[in-house]
């Protein structure tokens, strides 16, 4: 893309390593190496999966390097333990404001089709899986969703009983303004007054 991006946020760490370790070997156009070092860069990473991959890149390697490193120099660099934040607390105890996200659900893929939107209001720093939660709390019988984990964090598996298949090759693409979104559901924060859409879809 234009902007530096190669495929999507997730897909850029692999993407690096792949075309600086083929840089000699393998040119079938030019690409910018510090425009989309600078998209990295710029994204705050928490999956650890994504910081695996993107990591090497950032210091010039790649996996391929592993098989070269000298183990028996790495220092014990284990990170302090930090407590995780309150879902309602900001830093300091102090109440998070609360912020109100529209939130719909679409079908129009598969069996009886369906529409349905809603309003919560969560605290303000609220991931979306936290959206979810409290619209199938208050209505479980039409926002109920089953997740399960990955190495890529929270994947939403099924909503109001329909489930995503491989078969099918279908899943649930969050969208807000039109945009799929960038992070998964368990790390992306919505803003007040946010449109988010869970849509039906197929690749």
């Amino acid at each position: 893309k234009g902007n530096g991006m190669i495929g999507n946020i997730y897909s850029m760490g692999l993407a690096l390593q792949a075309l600086d370790a083929t840089r000699k070997f393998y040119a079938p156009r030019k690409w910018n190496c510090a425009q989309a070092l600078s998209v990295v860069s710029a994204h705050d990473y928490q999956q650890p999966t994504a910081i695996a991959q993107v990591l090497p890149a950032l210091v010039g390697r790649s996996y391929l390097d592993v098989a070269g490193l000298d183990c028996t120099a790495t220092k014990d660099m284990s990170p302090n333990q930090q407590l995780p934040l309150s879902p309602v607390l900001g830093t300091h105890g102090i109440p998070r404001a609360p912020i109100q996200v529209h939130y719909s659900i679409t079908n129009t893929l598969q069996g009886k089709h369906f529409h349905y939107s809603t309003s919560v209001t969560v605290p303000s720093g609220s991931t979306l899986l936290q959206v979810l939660e409290v619209a199938a709390e208050e209505n479980p019988q039409t926002f109920s969703f089953q997740t399960e984990q990955t190495s890529w964090g929270t994947y939403v598996t099924s909503i109001h009983g329909l489930a995503a298949s491989t078969e099918d090759r279908t899943y649930w693409q969050f969208l807000s303004a039109g945009d799929a979104l960038q992070e998964g559901v368990g790390i992306y924060k919505p803003h007040n007054g946010e449109h988010i859409q869970a849509i039906f879809s197929t690749y």
